[in-house]
């Protein structure tokens, strides 16, 4: 452990002499859902709590180019009503590991490629095999407006265990003035961020994704779960010393659910917030939205150019 602490610092040193803006290098996020109805059916609640670890991390091969590594776990627990019957997943419990590597090509002018593959283990880790594995890719094409706008304009792709799921994706870093910024890679991650004074931060977060998870629990028969939510909440980051920072975020959730389905249930293509020729039956019931409280410890550190 003091290796890594070692390590991280020395890293974040080594970022900080040649950025123009910030990267969080290493995040680790913990997740909390206030207890919420079912839509129908059960009478108790459900809670939902879970984590989120972020690393990211990069190898300059050239002046123009650059290996890129992000490396993200997510862990989802909801404990439901104990009269849930056998065959539906109660409690669940879900992991994800997702790996975004490739290559980073600046072209001059400041315009640059960015093609990655993304790898995903995504399963209820009880008996592993090969249906736990997904395949995706990122690609996009970037170019330096100027040094308060930049942005990049592409697409993901991840073959999920209802099909394949395109994302257009446009990420920018917009600098408004010296105080408020915008960031993100829409439509999964927006984040607006004004800066309060040298270590504090406040803003506004935007998180929304759809995961697949393979159940190989014997109970489950091969079924799959399906996550998906759009979480809006304010937040604010203190630094405590250093590149630490402690970020605390309020919000509420949109659209969650999780929901089981058999895994031969499967959707023609689906984009965000639309799927082709789903007609799919969740085999168990789900619950409303509700507010969420997040708590993250944040390693904050330039961005190389």
């Amino acid at each position: 452990m003091k290796r890594i602490i070692i390590l991280l610092i020395v890293m974040s040193m080594a970022f900080s002499l040649t950025a123009q803006e910030t990267i969080d290098l290493l995040t680790l996020t913990g997740r909390y859902g206030l207890p919420q109805d079912y839509k129908d059916t059960y009478s108790e609640k459900a809670t939902e709590w879970g984590s989120i670890l972020s690393i990211k991390a990069g190898k300059k091969l050239s002046e123009k180019s650059m290996i890129a590594i992000n490396v993200n776990h997510f862990y989802f627990n909801v404990q439901g009503d104990p009269a849930i019957p056998d065959g539906i997943a109660n409690p669940i419990i879900i992991n994800g590991i997702i790996l975004r590597t490739g290559l980073i090509q600046k072209l001059g002018n400041g315009r640059k490629i960015q093609v990655l593959i993304a790898p995903r283990l995504m399963s209820d880790f009880k008996n592993l095999d090969g249906n736990s594995f997904q395949l995706g890719a990122v690609a996009t094409y970037g170019k330096k407006f100027h040094d308060d706008l930049i942005m990049s304009f592409g697409a993901m792709i991840n073959q999920e265990l209802f099909g394949p799921y395109l994302v257009p994706i446009v990420d920018i870093y917009w600098k408004l003035s010296s105080r408020w910024t915008i960031e993100g890679m829409l439509p999964v991650t927006a984040r607006v961020n004004y800066q309060v004074n040298e270590n504090l931060t406040a803003g506004f977060n935007h998180f929304g994704l759809i995961t697949t998870y393979y159940m190989g629990d014997e109970a489950y028969s091969g079924d799959y779960m399906e996550r998906q939510s759009i979480d809006l909440t304010l937040f604010a980051r203190q630094r405590l010393f250093g590149p630490l920072f402690l970020e605390g975020m309020v919000g509420r959730s949109f659209g969650r659910s999780y929901k089981q389905y058999a895994g031969d249930q499967k959707v023609d293509f689906a984009i965000p917030l639309v799927t082709f020729g789903d007609n799919r039956t969740a085999k168990n019931v789900t619950f409303n939205d509700g507010i969420l409280i997040n708590l993250k410890l944040v390693i904050n550190v330039r961005r190389p150019e």
